[in-house]
C-alpha cells in the first residue's frame, strides 16, 4: 500500500518526499532489496487476560492474519514484519509496564492494539515518554479530546462520540424520544453517557435515566428494576465476561409483556451466538455494529476476502468451530491499523528508531483512506489534527436470530469539532 491509496494533506506532503520505493512490495511477492534487512517489529498490547479476553482472543487472531498477507505482499519497505504480542490484562497499570517492555526491551519499531479505555488512558502517557508511536483500537474519545499526546494515534476505529452522534437521528426517528441508558461505568461508558445524551437532545428527544453499571459486575437484577416505565428506548452497552448474562437477565426482567424499543451496541453480546437459547426476547431489536458480523447480501469482494483471511464464516463464527462467536464489529481495527502502519513507514521512508517521528507526521498527513483489502469496513477520513479516523456505522435488527443490515451512516454524520490540533504539540 502506498501513498496513492491513501491521500495525503498538501501542508504535509513533503514528508513523503522520495519514499516512493516501498511500492514495489506490493507488486512482486517476495521481499526487495532494503536499506536493512532486519525485520520491522511492532509490538501489540493485547487483552489476553482479564475482562477484555474476548476481544483478544480475536484481536490477536485478526492480526496473525493481517500480518500474513502483508508479509506475503513484501512487508515494509521490503523488509519482513514480526509482531510481538504481550498481555496486558486489560489492566492501566500493567498497560503501562507492556508499553515499557514492548519499546525498551522488544525493541519494537513501534505498538498497537490495546481496545479498553481505561488500558489506553493508563498506556497512553509512558507511549509519549518513551516516543513510541502508539497507535490503539479502543473506540474511545480519550484521543481526539485531547487528553493524551503526539504519539498517540487511532487511525483504525472510529471513536464513540462520531458512532453515537451519527446513529442518533435514525433511533430517534424510528425508535422513541425518551431514553433510558445502561452503559458499563468507566471511560469508555461515560463517552456514551456524555455524548449520546448531547446527540438525543440535538434531535428533540430526552435521556431520563442514566444506569450506570461496574463492568467487573456478575449480574444486573438490581439494576434493571431502575429502568423507568415511561421509557420508550432502553439504550444499553455492557463490556466484559457477564455480557451475556446481562442481556438474559434483560430479557427475564421483561418477560412477555410489554416492553420499550430496545437498542444496544453490539459489544453487549461480542463472541456471543445472538441465536442462543434465553435471547429470544432480542427478535426484532436493533444494535450498533462498527463491521457487519452476519455476511450481508451487498458484501464487497474486500469483505469476503478479509471474513475469509480472519477465518470468519458467514455467520460470524469461527470456521473451525461455530461456537466461537467472533468479535466482528472491533477486530477489523487491528487489521486495518497494521496497514496503516505499512503504510506510514514506506510514506516516511521508515529505517528504525530513529524514524518513529517521521512515522507519526507521515500518518498525520494522511486524510481519505479508500476502501479496500486493507481497509474492508470500508472507506474513511483521517483527521491528523486530532489523530482520530471517521468512518461508517451500521445499524443492524435481529430477524430470525441473525443480524441485518438496516442503515449505514455516511462519514459526514459522524464527524465533529476539533477539540485539539496535535500537530501543533511537540514531540
Amino acid at each position: 500500500m502506498t501513498n496513492k491509496l491513501i491521500g495525503t494533506t498538501a501542508s504535509r506532503r513533503a514528508v513523503l518526499a522520495g519514499m516512493a520505493a516501498g511500492s514495489a512490495a506490493l507488486a512482486f511477492p517476495g521481499f526487495i532489496q532494503a536499506q536493512s534487512s532486519a525485520p520491522i517489529k511492532l509490538g501489540f498490547q493485547l487483552h489476553r487476560t482479564g475482562i477484555g479476553a474476548a476481544y483478544g482472543r480475536w484481536y490477536e487472531r485478526t492480526t496473525q492474519a493481517a500480518l500474513k498477507l502483508l508479509n506475503e505482499q513484501g512487508g515494509i519497505n521490503g523488509r519482513p514484519v514480526e509482531v510481538v504480542f504481550e498481555d496486558d490484562g486489560t489492566d492501566p497499570k500493567r498497560g503501562a509496564e507492556v508499553v515499557e517492555k514492548l519499546a525498551s526491551q522488544a525493541g519494537c519499531d513501534a505498538i498497537f492494539g490495546p481496545l479498553f479505555s481505561h488500558v489506553v488512558i493508563g498506556s497512553a502517557p509512558r507511549a509519549g515518554e518513551l516516543k513510541v508511536p502508539y497507535l490503539v483500537c479502543s473506540e474511545g474519545f480519550h484521543v481526539a479530546s485531547g487528553k493524551l499526546n503526539r504519539w498517540t494515534l487511532q487511525p483504525g476505529i472510529t471513536d464513540v462520540r462520531a458512532q453515537v452522534s451519527s446513529m442518533a437521528p435514525w433511533v430517534m426517528g424510528n425508535l422513541g424520544k425518551k431514553v433510558t441508558m445502561v452503559f458499563p461505568d468507566y471511560a469508555f461508558g461515560h463517552d456514551h453517557r456524555d455524548f449520546f445524551t448531547a446527540a438525543v437532545q440535538a434531535q428533540g428527544g430526552e435521556v431520563i435515566k442514566h444506569i450506570a453499571i461496574p463492568p467487573t459486575e456478575t449480574s444486573f437484577t438490581r439494576y434493571l428494576p431502575q429502568i423507568p416505565a415511561e421509557t420508550e428506548v432502553l439504550y444499553h452497552v455492557m463490556v466484559g465476561p457477564a455480557v451475556l448474562t446481562f442481556v438474559k437477565e434483560l430479557g427475564e426482567f421483561y418477560g412477555t409483556g410489554a416492553r420499550p424499543q430496545i437498542f444496544g451496541f453490539i459489544d453487549s453480546l461480542e463472541a456471543v451466538d445472538t441465536a442462543s437459547p434465553g435471547l429470544e426476547f432480542l427478535e426484532g431489536t436493533h444494535f450498533w455494529e462498527g463491521h457487519c458480523r452476519v455476511k450481508q447480501a451487498d458484501a464487497t469482494d474486500h469483505e469476503t476476502a478479509y471474513r475469509a483471511a480472519v477465518g470468519v464464516d458467514d455467520a460470524g463464527a469461527s470456521v473451525s468451530d461455530a461456537r466461537d462467536v467472533s468479535t466482528y464489529a472491533h477486530m477489523f481495527s487491528c487489521w486495518e491499523t497494521l496497514f496503516i502502519l505499512k503504510a506510514g513507514m514506506e510514506a516516511a521512508g521508515y529505517q528504525g528508531v530513529a524514524d518513529r517521528q517521521k512515522l507519526v507526521e507521515a500518518i498525520e498527513a494522511m486524510t481519505t483512506i479508500p476502501a479496500s483489502l486493507m481497509h474492508p469496513q470500508g472507506d474513511k477520513m483521517f483527521n491528523g489534527k486530532t489523530h482520530q479516523v471517521f468512518g461508517h456505522q451500521y445499524i443492524s435488527k435481529i430477524e430470525g436470530g441473525k443480524l441485518v443490515k438496516v442503515h449505514q451512516t455516511s462519514l459526514e454524520e459522524g464527524m465533529y469539532e476539533d477539540a485539539v490540533d496535535y500537530t501543533t504539540q511537540s514531540f
